[in-house]
């Protein structure tokens, strides 16, 4: 059981592990950025202090280092008479009142201002002589960005891995697909060539013929089984055929063979509309889309088959009065493997969309549906002159 389920928890582990990693690396850059600003919060203050040291006219040579090493910030000094003095500001904007205001309420925000204070000799104490309003720098604000930066890498990757994966795993099932339609076509190949010679010896007995005639239209419907099957996996030869005939013709055959509780009815324009495609395949498309419309009918209804055109495009409308499908399902239908019905394997629609729109460029879709009144599934095609 456990080696049976090491992909998934192979998988499990290597997702845990790629969040442990993301994680800690914006936790540490958390981490970094808050200590980043702390330093530059204290080299503001150290800053003040040096201010303070040239305005009390101590150590002037090392306040004055001080103050002209420190320039990394954006700085705006407001005095108590409202005075205005600015450092690493735009120049052409130092006189602007306006955006000086608004890089106050900025810098405060981002960080906590500062009160510029000088010894007063006749108050013995501590006096404001304005506040420090200061910004983050440039390297602060760049690292400020860094997770968000750092989170869109990931996803691009996670995103390029992922299409890579679906990519190799539609390549596998396409594979799987072609290698079973094969070997099937295969299978069937060799009991149809005992069957034609089987044929042929009851010809030569005293058997109705009406009996051979419709052993033959067998054999001749498993020969297009078999066909179909074949092209599977290998680009099939596309023709210049009547839709409208070819739809008719399958039409005719699932008519004669499907009960006469389905109600059918068949609506085409009088006139040729041609396109590029597929005899076998397409007429399997018709089969498999009558056959579940009448499943989805329980073998019991109206089924109406409908050819317009529009513009260069042909359509083909497939119309029950079934059950319906539910909107959020209109695009699952095609997915192989997904089917409502307790004994199906999922594949028809599957099957029709890679025929439509893999071999003939075609589009397939469910036009409308509602549920407990019927579905309409249009296949779009382009014409030919």
């Amino acid at each position: 059981m456990i080696l049976k389920n090491r992909p998934v928890l192979i998988r499990w582990i290597l997702i845990l592990a790629s969040f442990a990693i993301v994680s800690g690396i914006l936790w540490n850059t958390y981490i970094f950025f808050q200590e980043f600003k702390k330093d530059e919060r204290t080299k503001m203050q150290i800053w003040v202090r040096a201010l303070k040291s040239i305005n009390a006219g101590e150590d002037l040579l090392l306040a004055g280092d001080i103050i002209a090493s420190e320039n990394s910030n954006p700085r705006i000094i407001k005095n108590y008479k409202g005075g205005i003095e600015t450092l690493n500001i735009d120049e052409e904007k130092i006189n602007d009142s306006i955006y000086i205001q608004e890089k106050i309420v900025q810098f405060s925000k981002e960080n906590q201002p500062i009160d510029i204070t000088y010894f007063d000799e006749e108050l013995k104490k501590d006096v404001k002589q304005g506040t420090l309003y200061y910004g983050n720098s440039e390297t602060l604000n760049k690292l400020k960005y860094y997770p968000l930066a750092l989170l869109l890498i990931i996803v691009l990757f996670a995103g390029v891995a992922y299409f890579f994966f679906s990519a190799s795993k539609a390549s596998e099932q396409n594979k799987l697909w072609a290698g079973m339609a094969k070997e099937t076509a295969h299978q069937i190949g060799t009991p149809l060539s005992s069957l034609v010679g089987w044929t042929e010896i009851l010809k030569t007995e005293n058997v109705d013929p009406d009996y051979i005639q419709e052993i033959e239209k067998d054999i001749d419907r498993l020969q297009t089984i078999t066909e179909r099957f074949s092209k599977i996996g290998s680009i099939p030869t596309l023709e210049r055929l009547d839709i409208v005939k070819e739809t008719k013709d399958s039409y005719d055959y699932l008519l004669s063979r499907t009960s006469k509780l389905v109600n059918f009815t068949f609506e085409a324009p009088e006139t040729p509309i041609f396109s590029e495609i597929n005899a076998q395949l397409f007429s399997w498309t018709i089969e498999n889309m009558v056959k579940n419309a009448i499943d989805a009918m329980k073998g019991k209804g109206d089924l109406k088959l409908e050819i317009m055109q529009a513009d260069t495009y042909v359509k083909v409308l497939i119309t029950d009065n079934g059950k319906g499908i539910p909107k959020r399902n209109f695009k699952k239908v095609f997915q192989p493997g997904f089917t409502s019905k307790k004994r199906g394997w999922g594949l028809g629609l599957s099957l029709a969309k890679r025929i439509v729109e893999n071999y003939h460029k075609g589009k397939i879709k469910v036009l409308k549906s509602e549920l407990g009144k019927g579905t309409t599934m249009q296949i779009s095609l382009k014409t030919v002159g």
